[in-house]
């Protein structure tokens, strides 16, 4: 049994806030933070020597990647704005292992530039925390989680699979989760992608439309943690598709070594067909990644 304070509810229908169908948003990526880790912890053979392969063992510091925490802005005509995951606290810029645990900053070397977290990046867009109303999580591991606490007054959604596997596995560190930073009397809701109010949407066989009017989905694509969702927005002449962790770089899209280790390779495999599918049904989707540090080179500044 959990031992968090935190409680959720169940999410079975839109939130309130949606327009007419069709309605389309605006996207914005915005850098979360970064940490710096070996590249085989992102792509490489499974195997017996694949932990420390990943841990970086055999591989020199000046070979590890710089690696992105993006953190996505969506403006909702009607809605207001919804942050997708929320990147690391600002206390991380000064000490990391107070919010991250001491492993996690030693091995890690996490990191914001100061005066950079994103409710300093929301100010400069003239949003204040309490006027941030939903964060849609992807996954509740360490990296995009441990900004929870900055949003005290929205209603975060993530998945019924997720919550769970994130508020009770014995050992919550090791499939990177860290209950602290979600251990919060808010408001979280929690969509069962077996329940009420799924549908598909293209080549996504479990969605759920989030202000229903088609404007955001999330898309039910585990494999990298138990309930993983990507999030699919709706631009002016096409969508665009927050992959989340559900493919870490570009290259897993096309064909690329996947990674070596998620909690089900199954089901990641699976995801990634969806996406797959996705990217050749409708070849002119914006399709993002969550952590290639070349891709994120090239990302706009802002998607409509």
């Amino acid at each position: 049994m959990s031992k968090l304070k935190a409680e959720t509810r169940p999410l079975t229908e839109p939130l309130p806030g949606g327009g007419e169908d069709g309605t389309a948003v605006k996207v914005e990526p915005l850098l979360g933070g970064s940490i710096l880790a070996p590249p085989q912890f992102f792509a490489g053979k499974p195997g017996r020597l694949a932990t420390l392969r990943m841990l970086g063992i055999g591989t020199p510091k000046s070979r590890w990647w710089l690696i992105p925490i993006p953190v996505y802005l969506i403006t909702h005509p009607t809605a207001g704005p919804v942050l997708v995951d929320t990147g690391f606290h600002g206390s991380v810029a000064a000490k990391p292992a107070a919010n991250l645990g001491t492993i996690a900053a030693r091995f890690a070397k996490p990191r914001i530039e100061p005066g950079r977290d994103i409710p300093a990046q929301l100010r400069e867009r003239g949003i204040d925390g309490d006027d941030l109303k939903t964060v849609v999580m992807t996954h509740l591991h360490f990296d995009h989680a441990s900004g929870i606490a900055e949003y005290p007054s929205a209603t975060f959604v993530v998945s019924k699979a997720e919550w769970e596997a994130a508020t009770t596995d014995p050992r919550p560190f090791l499939r990177g989760y860290r209950p602290a930073h979600y251990d919060y009397l808010f408001d979280y809701r929690t969509i069962d992608f077996d329940g009420p109010g799924v549908a598909s949407y293209a080549s996504f066989g479990r969605t759920f439309d989030l202000f229903g009017d088609g404007s955001v989905r999330m898309a039910y694509t585990p494999g990298h943690s138990a309930g993983h969702c990507s999030v699919i927005c709706r631009l002016s002449d096409r969508d665009l598709v927050i992959a989340g962790d559900a493919i870490y770089l570009s290259s897993q899209l096309e064909g690329g070594e996947g990674p070596p280790r998620p909690v089900d390779m199954h089901l990641w495999q699976r995801s990634l067909r969806e996406l797959q599918q996705f990217a050749r049904t409708y070849p002119r989707a914006e399709i993002l990644p969550g952590h290639d540090p070349e891709r994120w080179k090239t990302v706009q500044k802002l998607y409509e």
